[in-house]
């Protein structure tokens, strides 16, 4: 029982539900409570322990079902149930040919017991023994569709597969219609171990076929995402918040303890003999850290922005203080949007409002000048993500100039190659006078990167 369910978990993790020690030794105990007999019960109490959400509680009911559905050599010919009948009425009624044959002896006896095991057609025999032989070939380790083949071997292997073929050769001198009628039911189970093998290829293999999915789609350009891909990288964006609130939310919060102060916990416990009943501790003032976003949402660069502005949105936990800012030809605030809005309602409003328009960088910096200068204080990090592009209109690098005196620093992140900033309309190198940090941000994984060290300095 343990080993069937410390592969149920492995294969509840591949399908997205986090399921820690923790919980796997809660659902252990429950399943000894409520036993294997009654799959409804059984899986009940899987998703009560387990399931942590809605879409945790799908996807482990589809997790179950496919788990406990346990593939059964097929039975090929409908006349066999006919022979079985005929068998039986010949057992009722033995004739002298059926006793001759019954003279010759059991034909099973001398052979093996996968042999014996496949001529008895005991179902449930038949797929305990899959059940075992996988268990030995470690089909939880399976992770590739081209790998469907070296684990039906090894399980057929662990089943006796040699044994068989060695009373195969021997019945075909002996009793050639046996050796016929036991070849049918090793073909239907070379099917049944398939099926097998194809269940824990959709059971264990999801994890790291998503992996590498999300390897793919980390390193793509984010600006020539296909609209089939949307969503997946939407959701690649959210686990990448996600994994960076995790990375950066605990080092804050025992850093705003502080460290123990050895030499003055000492000497306020002299009283006592050095035994710290007092304890003193280093506390270092850290800034109050605060991050404006300005993002560059016109025609060429307005799906790389919104990928960015979704993750600045999620970062909300490790950063006390966000506003963003979206732009094509003049600016407006869109941290309201973003914080009470679903991500593709707020994607959708900030696009009609100001998206895919004529970049007009100038234009833009004179917007946040007159009315959002005051969001800049000492501890401001602003980010500006953009290609700098602006239609050989007058790009205000003063104004960004000006933003930089008033903040901590200015991280432009730019979404084109570098080999491109500086010609044609390009105003990067001018723009990057006055910034303390200048990326290429084109995929994901540099998204990441970028983010992470934005949000590290404040740790």
């Amino acid at each position: 029982m343990r080993e069937n369910l410390h592969r149920f978990f492995r294969a509840a993790r591949g399908a997205g539900v986090h399921v820690s020690p923790a919980e796997s030794i809660d659902a252990m105990r429950a399943v000894k409570q409520v036993g294997f007999s009654d799959r409804a019960i059984l899986r009940d109490a899987l998703l009560l322990t387990l399931a942590k959400s809605q879409d945790e509680k799908l996807a482990l009911g589809d997790c179950f079902d496919l788990f406990f559905s346990q593939p059964e050599p097929r039975q090929d010919q409908p006349e066999a149930d006919d022979n079985d009948d005929a068998s039986q009425d010949a057992d009722q009624t033995p004739s002298p040919s059926s006793a001759s044959e019954a003279g010759e002896g059991q034909p099973s006896e001398g052979l093996g017991p996968l042999a014996q095991m496949l001529l008895s057609q005991d179902r449930n025999a038949i797929a305990a023994a899959i059940a075992s032989a996988s268990g030995a070939a470690s089909l939880s380790d399976i992770r590739y569709s081209t790998q469907r083949g070296i684990f039906s071997s090894r399980i057929l292997d662990a089943m006796g597969l040699q044994r068989l073929r060695d009373d195969l050769d021997a019945l075909t001198a002996t009793n050639p219609s046996l050796a016929e009628r036991l070849r049918g039911a090793l073909d239907a189970l070379r099917e049944a171990v398939r099926d097998t093998v194809s269940q824990g290829l959709a059971l264990y293999a999801r994890e790291e076929a998503e992996n590498l999915r999300n390897e793919i789609l980390r390193n793509a350009p984010l600006a020539r995402i296909e609209r089939r891909q949307v969503a997946e990288m939407r959701a690649l964006i959210r686990q990448i918040a996600r994994r960076l609130r995790e990375r950066y939310s605990k080092p804050r919060k025992r850093q705003r303890r502080g460290h123990l102060d050895v030499r003055r916990t000492l000497r306020r416990n002299a009283a006592w003999g050095g035994v710290p009943f007092l304890t003193a501790w280093k506390r270092k003032h850290r800034d109050r850290p605060k991050i404006v976003a300005i993002c560059d949402v016109s025609g060429s660069v307005a799906q790389v922005s919104d990928f960015f502005l979704l993750l600045i949105h999620s970062l909300h936990e490790v950063v006390d203080d966000v506003h963003s800012f979206a732009f094509s030809s003049h600016l407006i605030e869109v941290s309201e949007t973003l914080e009470k809005k679903s991500p593709e309602e707020a994607m959708a409003e900030i696009m009609s409002k100001v998206g895919f328009g004529s970049s007009d960088y100038g234009s833009s910096l004179v917007d946040f000048e007159k009315e959002f200068m005051s969001t800049l204080t000492p501890q401001t990090t602003v980010i500006v993500l953009g290609d700098a592009r602006s239609n050989n209109l007058d790009p205000r690098a003063d104004i960004l100039r000006r933003i930089s005196e008033r903040s901590k620093r200015v991280v432009w992140l730019n979404p084109e190659g570098r080999l491109a900033w500086g010609f044609g309309d390009s105003e990067m190198p001018r723009y990057a006078t006055f910034c303390t940090v200048v990326r290429q941000c084109a995929t994901a994984q540099q998204l990441e990167r970028a983010v992470s060290d934005i949000v590290a300095t404040y740790q």
